[in-house]
């Protein structure tokens, strides 16, 4: 089996996780989950996003949570933002690198962000621009890569065209995502086979929801493929508030194990990652939605 040698694994929780959760989580506790991130070794932590707290209001207290984490060097905290006004209150609180959010779905698009995917893409451009100009990372993301909640199939061109456009406007990396969790193996290498032929390998990442048991496997497909960059949400936390039934992302613990056997480096310590899981899910009142975190769990302090 040909596998990356080395996987980064970019933790959602945080912002993915979180902002489906309908109680509102205080900020010292968001604080104190990514902070217990930041010493597992993981590289990249997106932390919140800067939208409306109309449409997301988890996340009302972006501002409060990126000036009060404790960053540590070599470790990024991404964003997210929808347009300008985002943008510029991002950067009055330090964030060093953001994430735009595209669809290949028309459907998704309108419902998800009141617009069509060229309206949106419309709309990122001034950002991406401005970011660049500051020497700002932009991360760009497909979602309903292999499936819709309001019109089902989605052409891999239709999500190739979108990955391309990202691309050529300026992101840096390029994750797909299944947001619904519907997509299996052998589409996910069909998939990443045609959005290879515009967008280059080393340049995609991979986000997989886990509403159908799939993710794991989607994931090996894709390292088959050769993605070496996947997305993951410690405890298995979130799901998405315009994707009705939408399980939580991959859980990062259970992720971490599988790279571990099979011998892929991360730089991620396991036992770090399940405390940080057992402590959100904790202060949620739940069991974490881990398999792994649930097996090791009596055995880790947290």
């Amino acid at each position: 089996m040909r596998v990356p040698k080395r996987v980064k694994m970019v933790e959602v929780g945080p912002r993915d996780g979180l902002q489906n959760e309908a109680a509102i989580v205080p900020t010292d506790v968001k604080i104190e989950l990514i902070n217990r991130l930041s010493a597992t070794g993981l590289s990249a932590i997106e932390s919140t996003s800067f939208v409306s707290p109309k449409w997301v209001p988890q996340m009302a207290d972006n501002a409060q949570v990126m000036l009060g984490i404790t960053r540590r060097p070599g470790v990024s905290y991404p964003v997210l933002v929808p347009g300008m006004q985002g943008f510029e209150a991002a950067v009055a609180v330090g964030a060093e690198e953001i994430a735009v959010f595209g669809a290949a779905s028309e459907a998704f698009s309108q419902r998800n962000i009141n617009c069509s995917i060229a309206e949106s893409l419309e709309r990122f451009a001034p950002v991406i621009i401005a970011a660049r100009q500051r020497t700002i990372k932009v991360r760009g993301y497909v979602s309903c890569v292999l499936g819709c909640p309001y019109q089902g199939d989605v052409a891999p061109e239709s999500v190739a065209q979108v990955a391309q456009r990202l691309l050529e406007m300026g992101c840096y990396e390029i994750s797909l995502g299944d947001t619904v969790g519907v997509g299996t193996p052998i589409k996910v290498q069909a998939l990443i086979n045609k959005v290879v032929q515009f967008v280059p390998l080393e340049r995609l990442a991979v986000h997989f929801h886990d509403t159908y048991g799939q993710a794991l496997a989607n994931i090996l497909a894709s390292l088959e493929s050769g993605v070496a960059v996947i997305d993951s949400s410690v405890a298995g936390l979130g799901g998405c508030p315009y994707a009705k039934g939408a399980a939580g992302n991959i859980a990062s613990e259970d992720l971490l194990y599988m790279l571990n056997g099979m011998g892929i480096e991360t730089g991620v310590d396991l036992t770090e990652l399940v405390a940080a899981g057992l402590y959100i899910s904790s202060y949620l009142g739940r069991l974490s939605g881990s398999k792994v975190a649930r097996a090791l769990g009596p055995k880790i302090e947290h």
